[in-house]
């Protein structure tokens, strides 16, 4: 025998759509003749107050007698110490002959006769469920959970705040080299469906040195950066957000550099729909002042620029795997031949469960190396890739292997401004 109080049942809600496109494999509905739809589940009431129900069960057909029902429910209320009850048993008929039920509703402190009749009449319908899936009647049932929990909704001591820390270092060497990198790096996020907030900080020094046959040379590498997003949903479709980013980088030849970089986003599908396709648009546009550790090609050893970029994202999610495109473009205003044009794809097949084949590539039109310094870059430079060259394109591929495992819960997702994975736009920081 099974007890549900008037607290839990107020959770769950039978609504009887209109979905009368079943799933494969379902019961098919019959066509419908006379402008009807065919017969629910044929279910005799008895009881005292049986012929109250009778309204609450659009989904079946109330027959007057026991012998032409498919499933027989007896509704009697009583008086046990602990306060009224009404117990429901189910005793299936025909096909259903053997399925059989006992369900005990019991009414919450204080509860009147009005809500105790509605919390019965909700454990009716759930006690029926199980015989009309069964019935043509299926494919016209939903099921709807009532006062769902947002994600936001439940204590978090954190806040939703996911901060993370790291420190690696590296060293390594033989009688005529040495090499030693170290890396530092921090951040903090929060997601939720209505806001983005990511932040974060990296350091990184990197050290060479040769000793031989005479000749000898040191050459060191060094960046630094910190960066936050701020992006709020405004809808199911639109979202604005901003961008910033600080710092400098001997390879980029930035002495310090920072950024700014308002934005729009648009979905042309909802983002609810984020686990199965994207298609978004992404416009920003922002200043960026620089300060170039050596005078650049362009003769210039600090300048204030205006860029703008506009991008566009597809996602798709299927059974077989997942697919990513983007293409994205930007220049500056004060030369609109400084640009650079931009374009990604990746695929992931679904091998059999957590294993996938993936393949990712891209490629870019370049056309907008500001910093490049006009001293140029030794042998050495170019060699141990200390120094940014000038170019005209670069790509690249990669295909292998993933094995994922583990939760099956997910988190919050909320993919606007890029979900940080694939080929999702986002604003570079």
């Amino acid at each position: 025998m099974k007890k549900y109080s008037g607290r839990h049942l107020g959770w769950v809600w039978i609504v009887l759509a209109g979905l009368i496109v079943p799933s494969a494999g379902a019961v098919q509905v019959p066509p419908v003749e006379n402008g009807r739809p065919p017969a629910g589940l044929k279910v005799f009431l008895s009881g005292p107050e049986a012929a109250s129900y009778a309204a609450d069960l659009p989904f079946a057909t109330v027959v007057p007698g026991r012998e032409g029902a498919e499933v027989a429910v007896d509704i009697a209320p009583t008086q046990a110490a602990e306060g009224p009850l009404v117990t429901l048993t189910f005793a299936g008929q025909g096909k259903f002959e053997g399925k059989n039920d006992t369900l005990v509703y019991h009414p919450a402190p204080g509860e009147g006769a009005e809500a105790i009749h509605q919390g019965a009449a909700r454990l009716l319908k759930l006690g029926l469920l199980r015989f009309c899936a069964e019935t043509p009647a299926a494919s016209r049932i939903d099921v709807l959970f009532q006062d769902q929990v947002k994600p936001t909704s439940v204590t978090d001591p954190w806040n939703f705040w996911v901060f993370s820390l790291g420190a690696n270092g590296f060293l390594s060497g033989e009688q005529v080299y040495q090499n030693q990198s170290w890396n530092l790096s921090a951040s903090a996020n929060r997601v939720t469906p209505d806001w983005k907030i990511r932040m974060g900080a990296s350091y990184s020094l990197s050290k060479n040195a040769y000793d031989y046959e005479g000749f000898a040379y040191k050459s060191e590498s060094r960046s630094q950066s910190a960066s936050g997003l701020v992006v709020r949903s405004l809808d199911e479709h639109w979202s604005v957000g901003a961008a910033v980013s600080a710092g400098s980088s001997t390879y980029s030849n930035y002495d310090f550099y920072l950024t700014f970089r308002p934005a729009i986003e648009f979905d042309v599908f909802p983002y609810s729909e984020s686990t199965k396709m994207l298609l978004c648009l992404l416009y920003s546009a922002g200043p960026e002042f620089f300060r170039y550790t050596e005078e650049t090609i362009f003769e210039k050893k600090r300048e204030v620029l205006w860029q703008q970029a506009l991008s566009i994202a597809l996602d798709l999610k299927r059974p077989w795997g997942t697919m990513s495109v983007a293409l994205s473009g930007s220049h500056y205003f004060h030369d609109m031949s400084k640009n650079r044009l931009e374009l990604s794809a990746s695929v992931s097949w679904r091998i059999f469960k957590g294993l996938n084949f993936n393949i990712n590539g891209g490629g870019a039109r370049v056309r907008d190396q500001l910093a490049l310094p006009k001293g140029g870059a030794s042998y050495e430079e170019v060699l141990l890739r200390r120094r940014q060259l000038a170019t005209g394109y670069d790509y690249y591929f990669s295909v292998g292997l993933s094995y994922t495992f583990g939760s099956v819960l997910s988190n919050i997702v909320n993919p606007r401004f890029g979900s940080g994975s694939g080929t999702s736009i986002s604003i570079s920081m």
